[in-house]
């Protein structure tokens, strides 16, 4: 899909390929890419199988410069700024960068504005203490030299079979972990998309990520970088009327909270999608509103519509069938295994694994579809019970709950406390939503809250899913402060 996208840019030259602030054409990201890999070429002898760095925000900069790393065989390697200076430091002494790509405001993150972004959760080290940086894009004082394009011929590696990303996931600083993506497990990715969104070339499509992105441009369809704020991105919607359009569950509650509307297909998923937020969605306009299941290690894994999963009564948490290719199995613990053309090759030090393990527990139902139990490391212990909060948190988003989550908080018996945190949707009334949990409520059985406490839920990192750690803490403040309220009366 690359390959052809590459070429696939020089058609239609003058249309659009990003709409909005700073529209960028067919043709001039064309141009963009292919400057970018003559001067990573001429200028830095950069060919196959060379690492190189990128921390530069999504738009036609950052695929013109992913286009580039295709087209000589590089192996392109996330920077990500949410991870910490230390661990990001450790990282990528497992990979070496022969360069790295930064924007303006990566940069300024690593540097002047780091106290700034500290309070946004975004930290990197010193850049240049990692290797030589070049800056994409336009520079602000004291940036590296700038990645100019130039117009000089480069040879084609783009049937190069080797790596193509490598995405740290997790780890500390004394064993950081890697995915990493083959040339040919990333383009089965982006097919995969493709033939799940199916864009109309011509007619916009929102998003902001890469496998949003590329099947856009490949498809002909221009592409609309959603704002940060919720109002402009209010206002882009109400634009560019989009014929699919995909962001995370926080961001969609944001938007509808702020009275956004829909159009055509909206998809979302990185952070759990409750079957209450795919319905608002859908009234809000959306014709349809799907939540995709998908890992860093495989993407995208299995889908599911709006109205599928509010018919959906059984236990758990119902994220579809397997997409084609992808096959699954669940082994003795209850954790589920995939595996499929889009599945990453290895992680990066170990041995290549034909299945990959996703953390999540759950079940294949009568149907042949896929539901969630929650993590592996999610696991509550009450009273010698193994509670799954994954199992049960479905049950608790009734109208009016925005957000739910179970999380076990320690007693002075050495057992765990389960506590309910709840979210309401902005308007929502206290009164009625407790009325309506006591039914979900009475069906949890064993797993049954000992605490229920109506509260904003801690979200964390770039997806912005729910903290647990965080939320525990939180429940053992809300507990501790109701039970001192108590004695003093």
């Amino acid at each position: 899909m690359l390959a052809a996208l590459t070429s696939g840019l020089r058609r239609d030259a003058d249309r659009p390929a990003f709409l909005g602030r700073g529209q960028v054409t067919r043709g001039e990201l064309a141009d963009l890419a292919d400057g970018y890999a003559a001067a990573l070429y001429h200028d830095y002898g950069l060919g196959p199988g060379d690492p190189i760095g990128v921390a530069v925000r999504p738009g036609a900069r950052a695929v013109a410069v992913m286009l580039a790393a295709y087209r000589l065989g590089l192996q392109v390697v996330v920077l990500d700024p949410t991870a910490g200076p230390e661990v990001l430091r450790s990282r990528l002494a497992r990979v070496a960068p022969r360069l790295i790509l930064a924007d303006a405001a990566a940069q300024a993150v690593a540097g002047w504005a780091a106290p700034l972004a500290r309070r946004a959760h975004l930290a990197l080290p010193d850049l240049e203490s990692l290797g030589p940086v070049v800056t994409v894009g336009p520079r602000l004082p004291g940036c590296a030299p700038p990645l100019s394009p130039v117009h000089r011929p480069v040879p084609d590696h783009r049937d190069h079979a080797g790596d193509a990303v490598v995405i740290f996931t997790s780890g500390t600083t004394s064993r950081p972990r890697a995915v990493v993506h083959t040339r040919a497990s990333l383009n089965a990715g982006l097919r995969a998309v493709r033939d799940l969104v199916e864009p109309i070339p011509g007619q916009p499509v929102l998003g902001g990520t890469f496998f949003v992105l590329l099947p856009a441009l490949a498809a002909g369809a221009p592409v609309v970088l959603p704002a940060r704020s919720t109002r402009q991105l209010v206002r882009q919607l109400r634009r560019f009327q989009p014929q699919a359009t995909y962001l995370t569950p926080p961001v969609l509650r944001d938007v509808l909270a702020a009275g956004g509307r829909f159009t055509g297909r909206v998809w979302t998923g990185s952070a759990p999608a409750s079957a209450s937020l795919l319905g608002r969605v859908r009234q809000a306009g959306a014709e349809q509103a799907w939540g995709v299941y998908a890992l860093t290690e495989l993407f995208p894994a299995a889908a599911v519509e709006a109205r599928e999963k509010q018919a959906f009564r059984e236990a758990g948490d119902l994220v579809g069938a397997l997409l084609p290719g992808v096959r699954g199995r669940v082994d003795e613990t209850g954790q589920v295994w995939l595996t499929g053309p889009s599945a990453c090759h290895r992680y990066l030090g170990e041995a290549p694994q034909p299945w990959v393990a996703t953390g999540d527990l759950g079940r294949f139902d009568a149907q042949g579809r896929l539901v969630l139990a929650g993590r592996c490391k999610d696991m509550i212990l009450r009273r010698a019970e193994n509670i799954y909060p994954g199992l049960y948190e479905p049950l608790l988003h009734v109208p009016g709950v925005d957000l739910a989550v179970l999380v076990g908080v320690p007693d002075s018996e050495g057992d765990e406390r389960l506590v309910a945190l709840i979210q309401l949707a902005p308007g929502a009334d206290p009164t009625w939503v407790r009325a309506a949990l006591e039914r979900p409520l009475a069906r949890m059985g064993a797993a049954t809250p000992d605490v229920v406490r109506f509260t904003t839920i801690p979200l964390a990192g770039r997806s912005r899913k729910p903290d647990r750690a965080a939320a525990a803490r939180l429940a053992a403040t809300l507990i501790a402060d109701t039970e001192a309220r108590q004695e003093t009366r």
